[in-house]
């Protein structure tokens, strides 16, 4: 008979003593904490998106199958550096005909320029009338103005030619790459997209009822993902207001040193000194140790008069030993202060 592997008898074996425990000294009893009401009244908490200050998305000029692609996402590229090369053979072959275009434009102003001065010399002598020189003089006038044409032409089908080789428009870090080697690219296409590193901003969507007060808050601050607190060096609330949501875009520039968050990121910040309708009610806070976390699931039990009851909850980054619940929990409830002792057959709060 085959025995039971460790890893899964030690969990068994200490479940077993545990019941063994609550039957041999009663349900067991857990402490409880009361969680605190929020004190910090005029704060108003608003989640954000981190967003680089500076970012492009370069396109396709030409159309054409991308032969290369240089670069890849998280690459740090150079101002001036190539990303990605499309076919130029079009392209080449527009520039081909262009200089071909020019040349018979060229020869056929000479033409016309050599016929003009023919009719000028024999109206000297009287054998062609002023109006064959007025006709020789515009057909002359004409063959310049289609050289100057293909000039042009051929210049704009260089430049076109140029736009085969994808480079980088300034210092960047590539944050996604849109094409693979082999892809078609038309004109407009998204081949790459970047930004420039350093340079971050903490975006809010505000209710745009709110705006005004935001605006002339004296105190804001952004809570950054691994839970520093840095105060922006910029602020900035566009004008206009999204006519679907009414929300107005309110952008915070960060300092140089929160460059350690990714953008795309999730932020919160936090506004004092605002009027109690503006900032709401003051969220609770409760022990850091009190809240249980099971793989997406964060969570709290809360005491009843029979017992414990699991209840889900939104948490902000812990500080000094405590945490803010943003939701899922009120002001003055009980909460057991041992999740794990909680969750366990017949758990009641302790007197």
């Amino acid at each position: 008979m085959k025995r039971p592997a460790m890893k899964h008898v030690l969990p068994l074996l200490a479940a077993a003593l545990l019941a063994g425990a609550a039957r041999a000294g009663g349900a067991p009893a857990v402490p409880t904490v009361t969680a605190a009401a929020g004190g910090g009244g005029g704060i108003a908490s608003y989640d954000a998106v981190l967003q680089p200050v500076r970012q492009a998305t370069v396109t396709a000029q030409v159309g054409g199958n991308v032969l290369e692609l240089r670069i890849r996402a998280g690459d740090t590229v150079q101002r001036g550096q190539l990303l990605a090369r499309i076919d130029a053979r079009e392209s080449r072959a527009v520039v081909a005909r262009s200089d071909a275009a020019v040349a018979q434009a060229e020869a056929e102003a000479r033409h016309a320029d050599l016929a003009l001065k023919r009719n000028r010399d024999l109206l000297k002598d009287g054998f062609v009338s002023q109006a064959a020189v007025d006709s020789a003089e515009t057909l002359a006038q004409a063959a310049r103005a289609g050289l100057e044409q293909a000039r042009a032409a051929r210049s704009q089908a260089a430049v076109t030619q140029g736009h085969a080789d994808v480079v980088a428009p300034f210092d960047a870090v590539v944050s996604a790459t849109h094409v693979e080697a082999g892809d078609l690219a038309l004109p407009g296409r998204a081949l790459v997209s970047l930004y420039a590193p350093g340079r971050m901003r903490a975006v809010v969507q505000v209710p745009a009822s709110r705006a005004p007060a935001l605006a002339a808050a004296g105190d804001v601050s952004v809570v950054l993902p691994d839970g520093r607190r840095v105060l922006p060096v910029g602020r900035e609330l566009l004008p206009a207001a999204d006519p679907v949501s009414q929300t107005v875009e309110w952008r915070l520039d960060l300092p140089a040193d929160a460059d350690s968050a990714r953008p795309g990121q999730t932020l919160r910040v936090l506004a004092q000194g605002l009027p109690a309708a503006i900032a709401g009610a003051a969220r609770p806070s409760i022990p850091a140790e009190a809240v249980l976390r099971r793989g997406e699931l964060t969570a709290v039990y809360v005491a009843r008069p029979d017992g414990f009851v699991l209840r889900a909850v939104r948490v902000g980054p812990a500080a000094g030993g405590r945490v803010e619940v943003l939701a899922g929990l009120a002001g003055g409830e009980r909460i057991a202060l041992d999740p794990v002792r909680a969750g366990l057959a017949g758990a009641r709060p302790a007197p």
